[in-house]
């Protein structure tokens, strides 16, 4: 069986790397792309792959996290320092009023339209409250996103899906507490510590790394080959790491990721940044084809209207009136800017993961992973199909807010003065 996994998964890459630059142009993305080879290649159609049962909350947690990881050191990378944090204010409003109003929208929908009790309804509006990485990704990268979308929006909303990955987590973990009955205060210090203890992790593994690398290429070491998947495997370790100190492991690796870009060479940064779009656009495709072999159509089809009416609420209701409404200190001030910042915050890897590790925290409810598989599916496809129609779109009615065309992150890279060795 896993020969046939190795063939699509791996067939699939191969298809994306070939026509990479014509995807860019077309109303598709390699998510959906890997979305739909599961579907086609899974026990409802094909019958090519199957996932047990008994092994399939566990896989897809694990496949999860580690996309993530992967994702996460990626964005951490794509900018320069300075650039991330001119970012920051409008990056907080995103993370720190934004995402849990998306929380609380999420759980509001969820106890009205699927008569769930509230704290299951919190714990689903938690698990898809993160913006996804993965999903922002295949939006704002890309030469044709480079050259349409203004600069500092492309940012914005690569930043935000790095930093509330991790900060999601807490609140996920609350809702827990809330929907198992556990002890929230101690609840409330655990998740103290696996924020400030992912942090601290975070930014000594940050400086140790740069300290390293600067070290080994200093006295010639380390070759071309072993320098460009540094950053790759010290995202891997970062997660063992914080999985054994009990700290929150997506957070440790977009801080690790961050302190390392701060603390490196621009000739060191731009060789990692190398591997950034290939390793977000190949990657990432098994993770889409697993989801794809697992989808519960059956509870799908269970949930009827429900499960429709829940998809599109938070599709629309989620995040986009909250964006329109706070535009001005999100950075989005011209209506264009904030519609689309508004509507491009996906629901994607990142809520599989906290979906699956709700089960872990207690809740076992069923219809978390029904109804949290069903709009993580609906926002593939729909940001999916969107992209490319909703940049031209853009490119037509609005010059990019910068001056100059907008510039690749290593052409913003390559502009910096070097530090001194």
């Amino acid at each position: 069986m896993w020969e046939i996994w190795l063939v699509v998964g791996a067939g699939l890459g191969v298809l994306v790397a070939a026509v990479s630059r014509r995807l860019d142009e077309l109303p598709l993305s390699e998510p959906l792309l890997g979305l739909l080879a599961g579907i086609v290649a899974g026990p409802r159609l094909l019958g090519l792959l199957e996932l047990p049962a008994a092994v399939e909350s566990r896989v897809l947690l694990v496949a999860a996290e580690l996309t993530l990881a992967v994702a996460l050191m990626a964005i951490a990378l794509r900018y320069p320092i300075a650039e991330v944090l001119r970012h920051r204010r409008e990056v907080a409003w995103l993370v720190i009023v934004v995402m849990p109003a998306m929380a609380l929208i999420g759980a509001g929908l969820s106890w009205g339209l699927l008569g769930v009790p509230v704290g299951v309804a919190l714990a689903l509006g938690a698990a898809m409250s993160p913006t996804d990485p993965v999903l922002a990704s295949s939006v704002v990268s890309g030469e044709p996103a480079e050259r349409t979308l203004p600069s500092a929006l492309r940012g914005r909303l690569s930043l935000e899906s790095g930093v509330n990955d991790g900060l999601a987590l807490p609140l996920v973990v609350l809702a827990a507490a809330v929907a198992t009955g556990s002890s929230l205060a101690s609840t409330t210090l655990q998740a103290a510590w696996q924020v400030l203890g992912a942090a601290a992790l975070g930014w000594l593994l940050g400086r140790l790394a740069a300290g390293v690398l600067a070290l080994a290429v200093r006295h010639g070491d380390i070759d071309l080959s072993h320098e460009l998947l540094y950053s790759l495997v010290l995202a891997l370790a970062v997660l063992g790491l914080a999985a054994l100190a009990r700290t929150d492991g997506l957070l440790a690796v977009f801080v690790t990721g961050l302190v390392f870009n701060a603390h490196t060479t621009d000739r060191e940064r731009r060789r990692e940044e190398t591997i950034d779009e290939g390793v977000n656009r190949i990657l990432v495709l098994p993770l889409f084809v697993l989801l794809g072999v697992a989808v519960p159509w059956e509870r799908w089809v269970e949930l009827g209207w429900r499960g429709v009416a829940l998809a599109l609420g938070v599709l629309l209701l989620r995040r986009l009136p909250v964006v329109l409404a706070l535009r001005r200190v999100v950075g989005a001030r011209r209506l264009v800017d904030a519609v689309w910042l508004g509507w491009f915050g996906p629901v994607g890897v990142a809520a599989v993961f906290y979906l699956q590790h709700l089960g872990e925290l207690g809740v076992t409810d069923p219809v978390v992973w029904e109804a949290g598989s069903l709009v993580v599916a609906a926002s593939i496809v729909a940001h999916g199909v969107t992209a490319s129609p909703a940049r031209a779109l853009y490119g037509r009615v609005s010059r990019p807010a910068d001056s100059r065309p907008a510039a690749s992150p290593a052409q913003g890279r390559a502009s910096r003065p070097r530090h001194r060795r």
